[in-house]
């Protein structure tokens, strides 16, 4: 459990910068060829921070339901559930999330992530 609080802590950190507005410390935390796939479209690293050149986008955060699935030497897929307020939404929204972490040197960057919303439709 003690990788899964590393990663878990990785991942708070791109929160934060979320919700501080903090786009220097979302940068260093992804990779150059970072790669998103959102509801919205892809992301590059340079998009997800772009979304802070206005300040925060969250205003607060709960992480949850976390899973760690090792992908061969210096590689891990990180999951878990995340409920959140948007800055300026009145209501929480929930999605799960998948994160790959990649080392590269002393340190660990996110190499690719997906969000998919938390829906009241059950699967088919």
């Amino acid at each position: 459990m003690e990788e899964l609080a590393h990663f878990l802590a990785l991942e708070t950190r791109v929160w934060d910068a979320l919700v501080t507005g903090d786009a220097a410390t979302d940068r260093a935390l992804l990779a150059p060829e970072f790669l998103g796939v959102y509801s919205t479209g892809f992301a590059t690293r340079d998009t997800h921070c772009g979304q802070l050149a206005e300040g925060p986008t969250v205003a607060q955060y709960q992480l949850g339901q976390a899973r760690l699935m090792p992908l061969g030497p210096g590689r891990v897929l990180l999951a878990y559930r995340a409920e959140f307020t948007r800055v300026g939404g009145s209501r929480p929204e929930a999605m799960y999330v998948s994160s790959i972490w990649e080392a590269r040197g002393d340190q660990w960057l996110n190499i690719f992530s997906q969000d998919s919303m938390e829906s009241d439709v059950a699967p088919v």
